[in-house]
């Protein structure tokens, strides 16, 4: 490329048959923008691909020739066996517009021309001349050939032949189907969320995310961030910890997580991870959906920056949690063992397991990856990170050694009832609402997110096999599973069993049962799961409500939301009446060993955690 003032030299050299096209020229400035664009046509000498007779005619020959601009043929005789076209022989046919048989755009063009083959005498030699612009080839066919080719007695070995070519083109014809449809069975990444455009009864129109506007605001330096451990991987890509220099603030220093696709990912994968993008920027901020902080989108693969939620997602949170949890009996009903105030739940550590899409291996194999060189990651950022990551070991040690209780499953309903009901203003459909789509961070705030990307639902048992798809039908409203109709009342059903998930501590709805015929006819009956084990009567009532098999029954987020919150209060002004005055503390027995014996009065044998039967109510 040569330059100057307003003015640059673009010199192609060299250039093949294959380079012809269009090319734009753009150029822009901070006012405008413009472009041209032009074409190129690589023009070629022609050359003569075959010289033959038909094997379905013997009265022609036949001559095939290729070149750019489209070449003319000239036939031409000569007495004597001759290999090179000489201009002393005899012109029999000049064809100046061969029959054309190949037109491609900027491509050489193939030409096609006969001459009878009664006209011409035995012994002799034939010639074909392409011709253009660019100069001429030839090929040469000697009649004494094209005789004995014609007299040739069929070839016995024919029918074997064919026999085995069709046998051989069955095959292949039958291994690419097999292909095609482990390809069509091969789950396709998509944007979960979705957005309505326009509602027309029960009929819902989708904005296409890939129309949606992405504000460059969102951009930043892909060398500022470090990476750490991958926090979750599946069939797409990855979600990896980094830490970003400069995100807000010039000094600031930012954990984050980074969504990335696999190397291997298709065009089609990277347009559905920038639509997740531009859904993300479309809705805006909210304290309990995971919010976007910023992107890479040019000079490499695109990167979605998010907020870190420390604690993982809520399914294993709760799982974890569930070894040291605290519940006040008066909370709930006479239906746990109302003779102890207090219970130690105590679950088996085989039962926190991970298939929720993060890293199925634990926290203890987390792979660590190699940083990416910054500028920013000095030796003194180096120090601050220390100091970060010092402070934030002790605050996830208190943290960890903090046992979960009632307010604190109540906060979490409360809060994705507020980022659920956020989304819905936001015309957002979510259709995959889950505990292992829900995320914890500081001060055990909980965060709405899709990490579909970076789940492999082709191993997780929560996804099924339905048609050509694998769905959560366990978290599916009736109207999605049978219709394919997805709402925000569709979406207060999956909350419902998102609530279940909660006061069940974690456990896998509709425990026991397969999904098979038998499932979905109990679905379409109106059955319902029995309330959990820590699920307050007022909280079961509303997943009953979420429930309802008519969708327009089904209450709000907004009013999901503010029910809730009535409740934390409630709850909490009930901790505060049940507080011990000093005259009963010192009246009151010794309940410092009450997880095993609560003042003589529990059964001996008497289980830690009340047996639940699942049924169907």
């Amino acid at each position: 490329m040569i330059s100057g003032n307003n003015w640059y030299v673009l010199s192609l050299f060299y250039i093949g048959n294959g380079e012809g096209g269009l090319y734009t020229f753009y150029a822009l400035n901070n006012e405008t923008s413009a472009s041209v664009t032009f074409s190129i046509s690589v023009k070629s000498l022609p050359r003569v691909c075959k010289i033959k007779v038909p094997a379905n005619d013997s009265s022609i020959l036949q001559c095939m020739a290729i070149g750019y601009p489209a070449p003319r043929i000239e036939w031409y005789q000569c007495p004597i066996h001759s290999d090179r076209y000489n201009e002393e022989y005899r012109l029999l046919l000049n064809d100046s517009s061969p029959q054309v048989m190949n037109v491609l755009p900027f491509q050489e063009v193939e030409v096609e021309s006969t001459v009878p083959f009664q006209e011409l005498g035995a012994n002799f030699t034939f010639c074909c001349l392409a011709i253009n612009r660019e100069g001429n080839s030839s090929d040469m066919l000697h009649s004494l050939t094209i005789t004995r080719s014609i007299m040739a007695p069929p070839n016995k070995l024919f029918s074997p032949i064919l026999s085995t070519c069709i046998g051989t083109s069955v095959l292949l014809l039958l291994l690419l189907l097999f292909l095609l449809y482990k390809y069509n069975q091969k789950p396709k990444y998509q944007v979960r969320w979705k957005i309505i455009e326009a509602c027309e009864g029960n009929n819902y129109i989708f904005i296409d995310p890939t129309q949606l506007p992405y504000n460059e605001k969102w951009e930043f330096p892909r060398n500022n961030l470090q990476f750490g451990k991958t926090l979750g991987a599946g069939a797409f890509g990855k979600v990896v910890e980094a830490t970003a220099f400069g995100l807000g603030k010039e000094d600031s220093v930012l954990k984050v997580a980074v969504k990335m696709l696999k190397s291997s990912a298709d065009t089609d994968e990277q347009e559905a991870l920038m639509s997740e993008l531009k859904i993300m920027s479309h809705l805006g901020h909210h304290e309990n959906i995971v919010n976007l902080l910023g992107a890479c989108t040019y000079g490499g693969p695109i990167l979605v920056i998010t907020e870190y939620c420390r604690y993982g997602d809520l399914l294993n949170f709760l799982r974890k949690k569930a070894e040291s949890i605290i519940i006040q009996d008066s909370a709930l009903d006479t239906s746990l063992d109302s003779t102890a105030d207090y219970k130690n739940i105590d679950l088996e550590k085989k039962y926190i397991r991970s298939d929720s899409g993060f890293s199925s291996q634990g926290l203890e194999t987390y792979v660590e990856m190699k940083p990416v060189s910054s500028s920013s990651s000095s030796a003194s950022s180096d120090s601050v990170q220390a100091r970060v990551k010092s402070s934030e070991e002790e605050h996830e040690t208190r943290e960890d050694l903090r046992p979960l209780n009632l307010s604190d499953l109540l906060q979490f309903s409360s809060q994705v009832a507020q980022g659920m009901a956020f989304l819905a203003s936001k015309n957002c459909i979510h259709r995959d609402l889950a505990a292992r789509n829900v995320l914890v961070s500081d001060g055990r705030v909980a965060k709405i997110c899709d990490f579909g990307l970076a789940r492999d639902i082709m191993n997780d048992s929560n996804y099924v096999v339905k048609g050509n798809a694998r769905l959560p039908v366990k978290w599916m409203a009736p109207e999605s599973i049978f219709n394919c109709i997805y709402t925000v009342q569709s979406d207060v059903w999956s909350y419902g069993i998102l609530l279940w998930e909660i006061f069940s501590l974690g456990k896998s709805p509709y425990p026991g049962m397969v999904v098979n015929s038998k499932f979905y006819s109990m679905v379409k009956q109106g059955y319902q799961m029995a309330r959990p084990d820590f699920a307050p009567l007022e909280m079961y009532s509303i997943m009953q409500a979420c429930w309802s098999l008519e969708p327009t029954q089904r209450p709000t987020f907004d009013q999901i939301g503010c029910f809730i919150q009535k409740e934390l209060e409630v709850h909490k002004e009930q901790d505060y009446t049940n507080l011990p005055s000093p005259a009963e503390e010192d009246s009151g027995c010794d309940t410092s060993g009450c997880c095993e014996e609560t003042c003589e009065q529990e059964e001996s044998g008497q289980p830690l955690l009340k047996s639940n039967n699942y049924q169907f109510c």
